[in-house]
């Protein structure tokens, strides 16, 4: 697997790399990884995309070739659009067509011999956390974009090492799958925020309390720093923070406590944070796996009005209220009530963003600084939780342990000898 270790001046980047724009043609598109993920929530939204005469998968790529090939066979069976070349001959095996045009041309479990043989347009990754480094790297130099399941990488400085990889002008850009900050809901929660049509933000929860049984631990990269990057702080939080962060802008300041209250495992499996936001607002963020009964939430208290969105893994219009002040017109307030068409936060609905932003050439949303935010508030939380110290924004970077791994070094966090610290071990802040 290529590295992000480069010679200064040295562009890795193939010269016929398939910069924006690109009209009048499918985006081509590979998939690595086709566990769960790729074939619950991208496969779908391909499918869509692909009916709409956008994108054609290319190829799919898994260490396991049974996975791989049954990728493509699902691919098959709901109709995505194949590349031109569809049929035996690389790789470990394609899947029947099932269909004129349709089906997936290619699976491997290679995925450098994928790039090279393929040279997709776009990447779609979806493999543990540690992989997604490397694999990112390996694609941008091949010339594709890249779309990556979260976390994105497993620290700041691997963020900032891919970011060094992308195009200048048109591209290829990495990007997170932050589905939750798309969908009607949340554009027209926004947009009422932006014009400070419910007056300012003051406070706001970010609450993501799932539950997550031993046997959901027995995945081997699952709970480890190295492999998972962190826990559902990093994990299964970022979704809500993210989406807090969209709505409500810049963060400035975090002071944090982390437990490790249950689970036989290296990372924390709750937190808690105050955040300090630049526009002056004040939120508490809530992240958990020990929570039986499990909630996704976000409520925001402006000077008129409160927003709050509760679900659990997405949203549609009818999971946000707005409940407006008591002196608030009934003519203003129901003109808030308004969402418009429904349409629910998707994987379907990023990617038809990220594709129009392929086709004329700009970086998307939920890339370069846009999705750096959100990780460095991870980060920001973890050193808070671990040092008791007050993290500012900006603060984390080179020479800063918690640049180059999300534990810091911390003793009773870090690492050692490979064994996890034992439960009902805590850090405090």
């Amino acid at each position: 697997m290529a590295t992000s270790e480069t010679a200064p001046g040295t562009d890795h980047r193939h010269p016929q790399s398939p910069l924006a724009p690109l009209p009048g043609r499918r985006i081509r598109v590979a998939v690595i990884g086709t566990g769960a993920i790729a074939r619950d929530s991208h496969l779908p939204a391909l499918a869509r995309l692909a009916a709409e005469g956008e994108t054609e998968i290319v190829a799919a790529v898994d260490i396991a070739a049974e996975s791989a090939d049954d990728f493509c066979a699902i691919a098959a069976e709901v109709g995505v659009e194949a590349g031109a070349g569809a049929g035996a001959g690389a790789g470990t095996g394609v899947a029947a067509v099932a269909g004129a045009g349709a089906g997936v041309p290619r699976a491997y479990t290679d995925p450098d011999l994928m790039l090279q043989e393929q040279r997709p347009d776009l990447v779609i990754i979806c493999t543990p956390p540690t992989l997604h480094r490397d694999q990112t790297v390996a694609a941008l130099r091949a010339g594709a974009w890249v779309w990556c399941e979260k976390p994105p990488v497993p620290s700041l400085a691997d963020f900032d090492a891919v970011e060094a990889e992308e195009g200048e002008d048109g591209g290829p850009y990495a990007s997170i799958v932050f589905q939750h900050r798309f969908g009607s809901g949340t554009r027209h929660v926004r947009r009422l925020l932006a014009e400070q049509a419910m007056g300012r933000p003051l406070v706001a929860h970010c609450q993501t309390t799932w539950y997550r049984d031993t046997a959901y631990y027995a995945v081997p990269w699952r709970g480890r720093w190295q492999t998972e990057g962190g826990g559902p702080a990093m994990g299964h939080g970022i979704h809500q923070m993210d989406l807090l962060l969209d709505l409500l802008g810049p963060w400035s300041e975090v002071r944090a406590m982390a437990g490790r209250l249950v689970h036989d495992v290296e990372t924390e499996d709750v937190s808690t944070a105050l955040v300090r936001f630049a526009n002056g607002a004040m939120a508490t963020v809530v992240n958990s796996v020990l929570s039986p009964d499990e909630v996704s939430r976000i409520r925001i208290d402006c000077e008129r009005a409160t927003v709050e969105l509760t679900h659990l893994y997405g949203h549609r219009n009818d999971n946000w209220a707005i409940t407006p002040a008591r002196d608030v017109p009934s003519a203003e307030a129901a003109a808030w009530q308004d969402f418009g068409a429904d349409v629910p936060s998707s994987h379907l609905d990023q990617l038809r963003e990220l594709v129009a932003s392929m086709r004329v050439g700009e970086r998307p949303r939920s890339s370069g600084a846009d999705g750096r935010t959100s990780l460095e508030l991870i980060a920001a939380l973890y050193k808070s939780a671990f040092t008791d110290a007050t993290v500012k924004a900006g603060e984390i970077g080179p020479g800063d342990p918690f640049y180059t791994a999300m534990h810091g070094g911390a003793p009773g966090w870090a690492p050692v000898l490979g064994e996890p610290a034992a439960p009902g071990e805590e850090a405090a802040a």
